[in-house]
């Protein structure tokens, strides 16, 4: 348990432990590992010390270090991984709910990013948390000769914190040590739970008498553009919008937006499916992703019952769809979760006006198990497709802390549909620090369709079993070895086989991040039923087809300012070979400069007229920050499977004040891409915009 201290003034937030008020609090100390030896003591020293006055609180923290020259600070951006970086985070469980929490990181630069942990789920590619929100908060950090040292003050107003008497908080701290790959915590350290395990976090007593924290934020926007697409006249609108946030309680928050923007939004990388299959491509736009966990509701593998990135972009073309206005309330009650979103887009292109409602509830149970329902309704101006609605009913249940049941039942409606537009699945996972485990029973009817979700398959009948063993072997430099072999069968619902995948793999992780990951048989039985699109006039004809493939991937060391990763997999494909070389080379030669290059080769050799053809996907990316406040990125891409090959975009931003930006954007290409099959041709778009932003509290 940890104990905050009153004083009466805000202490020095310059990055160092020198004012005196810090050594009024009690210091933190028992960190202990996760990695690599768990539950002993942390290698290097950790103290943290907790203030508050009475509109914020503040962490000073010395992350002590034995060979401080070599601490690894190398990002200055805001919001973009520090996962090759030192660095520390912070969990605050403010409602003491143990099932979520705002998480606040920084390095040795002072640099931020911040997220949500929802139902104790990690962010979507492996992070600690969801880092599509953004709080107001201020941090600075130093290097020093025993190590770094950082300070930092949270608003209660940003945790939307008005209870002002006997508080009890969740709380936990998360230190990396790149060079060491080694991290830890002081509460939740077992290997299976990390920073995300909410319910094992610590407590922070001692906060009484605080003022009012009441979120209450707008934030206006304005906005000048050219803007030409492909066919169209040239356009130069001048243009503004508004969003809001206002906390209605404590739990509780409301936002609402009007004329929504998103073209400070990153580029998507450009995509090549190799598949017949939807490709999933996580959301960007800032609205979507703050508490975007409260409406996840997961069917198995990547397929979601709602999926943000189908408002506001054709999912076929990948062109945005202007937003007049939405919004968004979330929140808990009890042990009930909720989340309520509605959405209203204009008529663009060959996408009519369309409204979307959508309605989350969870009712928390034991040890992060929960049961929740969904309904999702969508009504558009398409005369033979007005409507479409989509119901679910989902739980987790979590049994001695490693075994977990997930289930769901879901059900679509649309004008003429009939039988068969379900969905139903159910599986059994087990995690522990030697096996995991899991099998998996689904079946989709050939007309569930979830206008507004993410599904891979339809009209499939599924059973998956998955198993992988991991050992930690007595060998210099090597941390854990994997072996995994799972197996898929997903015959369609009347038993004629579409999909089989079975897989034996080995892996190998390395002391200093290095990392190996391959594929000793991939093989593959699919049935195309439509002629499968794949390079310009080159289709795969209908037919069953048997094939294997094999793999070998290896990523080097993440210590290093020069980090590489090369892929190749080879081996059948649908009656002919195709081999995939992929290679990505990052260099950070300081803290304010880094580049990256990555290529993708894909060479095929296909039974079919023109049907040997290579196509390449290449990127540089260049970013360079003048100030933690001021940056300039460029990404370049080339496309070879398309006409016109070349795309490009350049972003200056400028944070003047907190959550309040000036950006210059140049943009040649797509800024969104298709997530649809068989790679359809897309609309291009140049684009000059400035952008300007201002954030206030009334």
């Amino acid at each position: 348990m940890a104990q905050a201290v009153p004083v009466d003034r805000a202490p020095r937030l310059d990055g160092t432990l020198n004012d005196p008020l810090w050594q009024s609090a009690k210091s933190i100390t028992d960190f202990r590992q996760r990695e690599p030896k768990e539950g002993e003591p942390a290698t290097e020293k950790t103290e943290v010390r907790i203030l508050y006055t009475r509109h914020a609180v503040y962490f000073g923290i010395h992350c002590y270090d034995s060979s401080a020259s070599r601490i690894v600070a190398t990002e200055l951006r805001r919001d973009v991984s520090q996962d090759l970086d030192d660095h520390f985070e912070i969990l605050i469980n403010s409602n003491h709910d143990r099932r979520g929490g705002y998480v606040f990181e920084i390095n040795p630069l002072g640099t931020q990013s911040d997220g949500l942990i929802v139902e104790e789920q990690s962010g979507s590619e492996g992070t600690d948390f969801d880092s599509g929100w953004d709080g107001v908060w201020v941090s600075e950090a130093r290097i020093t000769r025993d190590g770094w040292t950082a300070t930092i003050e949270v608003p209660f107003s940003t945790l939307n914190f008005t209870k002002s008497k006997d508080v009890i908080w969740g709380l936990n701290f998360k230190r990396f040590i790149r060079r060491k790959n080694e991290e830890d915590l002081w509460a939740a350290y077992r290997r299976t739970y990390g920073i995300a395990k909410v319910s094992e976090a610590g407590e922070l007593t001692g906060i009484t008498d605080i003022g009012s924290g009441r979120l209450f934020v707008v934030k206006p926007y304005g906005l000048t553009q050219y803007d030409k697409r492909t066919g169209q006249n040239a356009a130069f609108p001048l243009t503004g919008g508004l969003d809001v946030k206002y906390g209605i309680r404590s739990n509780v928050v409301l936002n609402l937006t009007g004329n929504t923007d998103f073209s400070a939004t990153d580029v998507d990388q450009q995509q090549f499916n190799l598949t017949p299959f939807p490709i999933f491509i996580p959301e960007k736009r800032q609205f979507f992703l703050e508490n975007a966990g409260i409406f996840n509701f997961d069917m198995g593998g990547q397929d979601k019952l709602f999926f943000s990135r189908q408002i506001g972009i054709d999912s076929v073309t990948g062109n945005q769809v202007p937003i007049n206005g939405g919004g968004r309330l979330t929140g808990t009650l009890g042990r009930l979760q909720f989340g309520v979103m509605d959405v209203d887009t204009r008529s663009s292109g060959p996408n009519p006006y369309a409204n979307y409602a959508v309605a989350r509830l969870k009712e928390s149970l034991w040890g992060g198990s929960y049961i929740g329902v969904m309904g999702i309704d969508k009504r558009s101006g398409n005369v033979q497709d007005s409507f479409n609605q989509t119901g679910g009913i989902d739980t987790r249940l979590i049994f001695f802390k490693d075994w977990f049941v997930d289930a769901h039942i879901a059900g679509t409606q649309s004008p003429g549909s009939s039988s068969g537009n379900s969905d139903i699945g159910a599986s059994l996972s087990y995690r522990s620090n030697w096996v995991d485990g899991k099998f998996e029973r689904r079946k989709i009817g050939p007309n569930f369709n979830p206008e507004v979700g993410f599904i891979e398959r339809i009209d499939s009948n599924e059973t998956y079993g998955d198993l992988t063993f991991k050992v930690r072997p007595r060998i210099t430099g090597v941390r854990e070895l994997q072996f995994e072999g799972f197996i898929l069968h997903a015959p369609d619902t009347h038993g004629v086989v579409q999909t089989q995948e079975w897989q034996g793999t080995f892996r190998a992780e390395f002391h200093n991040g290095a990392y190996t990951d391959d594929d000793i048989a991939d093989v593959f039985t699919q049935r195309i039923t439509t002629p499968l699109h794949i390079y310009k006039n080159v289709f795969i004809p209908n037919g069953l087809y048997h094939f294997a493939r094999h793999q070998i991937t290896y990523g080097s060391g993440q210590d290093r300012r020069l980090t590489y990763n090369f892929f190749e997999r080879f081996g059948g494909y649908y009656g002919g070979t195709l081999n995939e070389f992929r290679v990505r080379v990052n260099y950070r030669p300081t803290a304010k400069f880094s580049i990256s290059a990555s290529e993708t080769w894909d060479r095929f050799r296909l039974p079919l007229p023109n049907g040997i053809f290579s196509v390449v996907l290449a990127s540089l990316q260049g970013n360079y920050s003048f100030t933690r406040f001021l940056t300039f990125t460029s990404l370049i891409q080339v496309d070879t499977s398309n006409t016109q090959a070349v795309s490009a975009n350049v972003r200056l931003r400028y944070n003047y004040r907190p959550d309040s930006d000036l950006y210059i954007i140049y943009n040649v290409g797509t800024q969104f891409a298709s997530i649809a099959p068989a790679n359809p041709p897309q609309v291009r778009e140049t684009r000059f915009a400035v952008k300007w932003t201002y954030s206030f509290a009334p």
